[in-house]
């Protein structure tokens, strides 16, 4: 009976160990997802690619607030959580980045995302925090800057 305790014990432990594992290469993953589609994003308001954000390749008027200022915090917010460097910090500053456009530019024009055309500010927003909160996942440069 020992011997069966024992190995329900290490079965365990081991699905635990499996698990975090799995995890933490989720978060990295979404993170580096994540991060490189912020970055795609805000190259549209800089440099009018993908379409820009008029769909015909425009961009917004260089210095202009808040487009321009916005994509360059996206832009350079958008790296480093793609880079897992500073995560945190950068994360809270891209959701709130994305909270200032859907409240400024989103809302005015209804109650719900799917109204204002505002839901990938709300996904993005709401993603940064969860970042903010949890961290950069294992495969991070934060975690390299901490085993230093």
């Amino acid at each position: 009976m020992t011997t069966t305790a024992t190995r329900t014990e290490s079965t365990t432990e081991a699905t635990a160990k499996t698990g975090a594992k799995s995890t933490e290469f989720v978060l990295s993953a979404t993170r580096i997802v994540v991060g490189f589609l912020f970055v795609c994003h805000a190259t549209q308001g800089l440099w009018g690619t993908f379409g820009g954000v008029d769909g015909a390749g425009g961009a917004v008027p260089l210095g202009s607030w808040p487009g321009w200022w916005g994509s360059l915090f996206e832009l350079i917010g958008g790296a480093l959580v793609l880079a897992g460097l500073f995560t945190r910090v950068a994360a809270v500053l891209c959701s709130g980045v994305m909270a200032y456009a859907y409240f400024t530019v989103h809302a005015p024009m209804g109650l719900f995302p799917l109204q204002n055309m505002g839901e990938q500010s709300v996904l993005f927003c709401w993603i940064f925090l969860l970042f903010a909160f949890v961290g950069p996942g294992r495969w991070a440069l934060d975690s390299l800057r901490r085993s230093a």
